[in-house]
């Protein structure tokens, strides 16, 4: 089933009269359960066509399909719900709330939806990405490789039909990064669908697929055959 089609998509930016074409009509799809890496290198789209994808921003032109149903026309608020409720970000500073419990972090987007058993669904995200045992510290209190960790746990914890992962090893180092891939390929091995934005192959090729843009347009479309495949450090990860 395809979670995400876009036809001719395009996006240009206007400021004081200037405008400024970044996407110039990318067409692909993205079936359910697939783990995508989106490559280019910096003023190559890519962050652009998140944001579209994520409905953070809009085309300027072209169709966006997302689990069947075309989102061009969908007024700003319809857009807010399917981010809220269908769509998990992991970005690469993180976005914790400051002096705030990892727990309390994880549940933020169940606030906003008012789910109800918001504990019970935080901690079991947080099981999952191996930090059960620091739900009660403040983000101060944990790692870089943790933080990001956490970050996952808010995305999940929603159940969200896609995850963003936007240059979530940048601030890592080697082992954190390591660990951290390796549960969103854990997370893809289960079923979930993974769209990975970066700008270098070695995080890339944890993915089963790369799209890669340059200059605002799709120039490769192709399978990893011989993918990375991530390792937990230690017991950090079930």
């Amino acid at each position: 089933m395809d979670l995400i089609e876009v036809k001719d998509l395009k996006k240009t930016y206007e400021n004081d009269g200037v405008q400024t074409p970044v996407l110039h009509g990318i067409s692909f799809k993205i079936e359910t359960g697939e783990f995508v890496s989106i490559m280019g290198p910096s003023g190559s789209g890519k962050s652009t066509l998140m944001h579209i994808l994520g409905f953070l921003d809009r085309p300027s032109s072209g169709v966006f399909e997302f689990e069947g149903k075309n989102t061009t026309g969908f007024t700003d608020e319809e857009l807010a719900v399917i981010r809220n409720e269908r769509v998990g970000f992991v970005f690469q500073s993180f976005n914790l709330l400051a002096r705030t419990s990892v727990l309390d972090n994880v549940k933020l987007p169940l606030v906003y939806g008012k789910k109800k058993n918001q504990d019970e669904l935080a901690k079991k995200a947080l099981e999952s990405v191996g930090l059960g045992h620091r739900m009660n510290f403040f983000t101060n209190q944990i790692s870089g490789g943790e933080k990001q960790r956490v970050a996952i746990a808010r995305a999940l914890v929603g159940d969200p039909a896609v995850i963003f992962a936007d240059e979530p090893t940048g601030n890592l180092d080697s082992k954190s990064g390591n660990t951290v891939m390796h549960i969103l390929q854990r997370l893809n091995d289960e079923g979930k669908t993974i769209i990975l934005v970066t700008h270098e192959m070695d995080t890339a090729e944890h993915a089963k697929r790369l799209l890669k843009l340059k200059d605002g347009l799709l120039v490769e479309d192709v399978q990893i055959k011989n993918r990375t495949i991530a390792k937990a450090e230690g017991q950090l990860v079930k």
